[in-house]
C-alpha cells in the first residue's frame, strides 16, 4: 500500500487550463515531477486518437481533455476522458475558413478553462462559452462579423484571456474601436470595446501591480499594459512592423517588475521594467533573441528560449541574462519548438516531432532524454500545437494524431 500511495504521489500534477499552462508562462504547478530519463522507445503512450485539422493545443481541467479541432466544415471542441481519451461530449459551430498563407485551415487558439465553463476562439472570430460539465452552449459571440476584423494570415490565432469575470479578446475590429474587447463571462455581454489595435497571435497574460489586476497584450503593432475592468490603457509602446510579420510569443514576466517580449522578422526583443504607469526598456535589439512565436520561459535567474524561426531555418535554443541581455550560451541548429517547465526541467517539443529533455544550466546544455512520439505517424504534419502537461502526462498533437504520453516518475 505505502508503494501505490508513493506512486500516486510521484505522479500527482495539476490542471493545464489554458495555453502556456496556470498561469501561461510555460511552468507546471509545483507538484508535477517528471521521469530524469525516458525508455529506449521514448516515454510510455497512454492513448492516442485521431483529430481534426487546427494547431489549437488542448487544455487539461480535472478528468477531462479539451480538444478543439476543425472536423468536416465544422469547428469542434470535444470533451475527452483524460483516462483514456474517448469523447464524452462535442459541440461545435460552421466554418468556412480558409488561410491567407498556406498552413492549418483549423482553429489556432487553446480552450481556456475557467469556472466549470470553457471559452473558444475560432479561426474565423467566433468566440463561444460551453459548460464544462456537459458541453451546453452558454453563449456566443460573431466577433470578426459584429466589429469588423480581418481573419488575418492565419485565422484568429490570440487565445482570450479570462480575468476579473470578463473574456479579454484582442479583436482587431475597426468597427467602434473594437481592437481590443471584454465580453462578460456569464451572459457573453459587451462590457467595453478598446483601442484601434490589429489582432495578433500573442496570447495576453495577467499581471498584479500594487494588488490590482492588469492585462499585458502583444497587439499586431504595440505591447500595452490594460486595466481589465474599464479597458483603458495603462501604458503602451511600438513593437512589430508593418508587412508580412506576425506577433505571437506572449510577453514573459522575467522577475519582479520586469518584462520581455519578442518576435522575429527582424524586430527582435525588448525587455525592462514596468509599473502601473510606464514601461522603462532596459535592453533591445535582435543580437541575443527574436523568435517567431515560441514563448521564452524562465527558470531560475535564466530565461531560455528559441531564436530564429520555424519557417526559415536555423533556429537555436538560447540561454541568456534576462537583467541584459546577453547570451549565457546557444546550441546552434537545435530546431524549432516549445518550452514547458516542471519539476526543475524543460521540456522542448521541436516541430519536426522531436520531444527532449533538458536540465537547465545556466552553462550548457544538458539532454536528460531524446524521443519521436509521433515516428510511427509521418504523415501527420508538423509538431506546431503547443503541448500541455498534467497529472504527469502530457499531450502533444499534429494535424492527425493527439498522443497523451506518460512523463511522469
Amino acid at each position: 500500500m505505502l508503494v501505490a500511495l508513493a506512486l500516486q504521489a510521484g505522479a500527482a500534477g495539476g490542471d493545464w487550463p489554458q495555453i502556456l499552462g496556470p498561469t501561461r508562462n510555460g511552468v507546471a504547478v509545483g507538484d508535477e515531477r517528471l521521469a530524469d530519463r525516458w525508455p529506449a522507445g521514448g516515454p510510455r503512450q497512454a492513448w492516442k486518437r485521431d483529430v481534426g485539422a487546427g494547431v489549437a493545443g488542448v487544455a487539461v481541467a480535472g478528468d477531462r481533455v479539451f480538444l478543439f479541432h476543425r472536423v468536416g466544415e465544422r469547428e469542434v471542441l470535444e470533451a475527452l476522458d483524460a483516462a483514456t481519451g474517448d469523447t464524452v461530449w462535442s459541440d461545435g459551430h460552421a466554418t468556412s475558413f480558409v488561410p491567407q498563407v498556406g498552413g492549418s485551415d483549423g482553429p489556432l487558439c487553446t480552450p481556456v478553462v475557467h469556472e466549470g465553463r470553457v471559452i473558444v476562439f475560432g479561426a474565423q472570430g467566433m468566440l463561444a462559452c460551453v459548460e464544462a460539465a456537459s458541453g451546453r452552449r452558454v453563449w456566443q459571440r460573431a466577433t470578426h462579423r459584429e466589429f469588423d476584423a480581418n481573419e488575418g494570415y492565419f485565422g484568429a490565432g490570440a487565445a482570450p484571456l479570462v480575468v476579473a469575470g470578463r473574456v479579454i479578446v484582442n479583436v482587431g475590429g475597426r468597427k467602434g474601436d473594437a481592437g481590443i474587447a471584454a465580453f462578460d463571462l456569464a451572459t457573453g455581454e459587451t462590457l467595453w470595446t478598446a483601442t484601434r489595435e490589429g489582432a495578433s497571435y500573442s496570447a495576453p497574460v495577467a499581471v498584479a501591480i500594487g494588488g490590482a489586476e492588469r492585462v499585458v497584450m502583444v497587439t499586431r503593432l504595440s505591447c500595452l499594459l490594460l486595466d481589465p475592468a474599464t479597458g483603458d490603457v495603462c501604458w503602451s509602446f511600438p513593437f512589430g512592423q508593418r508587412g508580412p510579420t506576425v506577433n505571437a510569443a506572449s510577453p514573459v514576466v522575467v522577475g519582479d517588475g520586469r518584462l520581455l517580449v519578442t518576435a522575429a522578422y527582424g524586430i527582435g526583443s525588448v525587455c525592462g521594467s514596468f509599473d502601473a504607469t510606464a514601461f522603462t526598456p532596459a535592453w533591445q535589439g535582435t543580437e541575443s533573441l527574436a523568435s517567431q512565436y515560441a514563448t521564452p520561459v524562465l527558470v531560475g535567474d535564466a530565461v531560455y528560449a528559441i531564436d530564429g524561426r520555424d519557417d526559415v531555418p536555423p533556429a537555436d535554443l538560447v540561454c541568456l541574462d534576462p537583467a541584459t541581455g546577453r547570451v549565457r550560451w546557444r546550441e546552434a541548429g537545435f530546431g524549432y519548438g516549445t518550452l514547458l517547465v516542471a519539476d526543475g526541467k524543460l521540456l522542448v517539443a521541436k516541430t519536426d516531432g522531436e520531444l527532449v529533455l533538458v536540465r537547465p544550466d545556466a552553462t550548457r546544455l544538458d539532454v536528460l532524454a531524446r524521443a519521436r512520439p509521433f515516428a510511427d505517424a509521418p504523415r501527420g504534419g508538423p509538431l506546431r500545437a503547443l503541448p500541455a502537461l498534467a497529472g504527469g502526462r502530457l499531450y502533444l498533437r499534429n494535424d492527425r494524431t493527439l498522443v497523451a504520453l506518460d512523463v511522469s516518475r
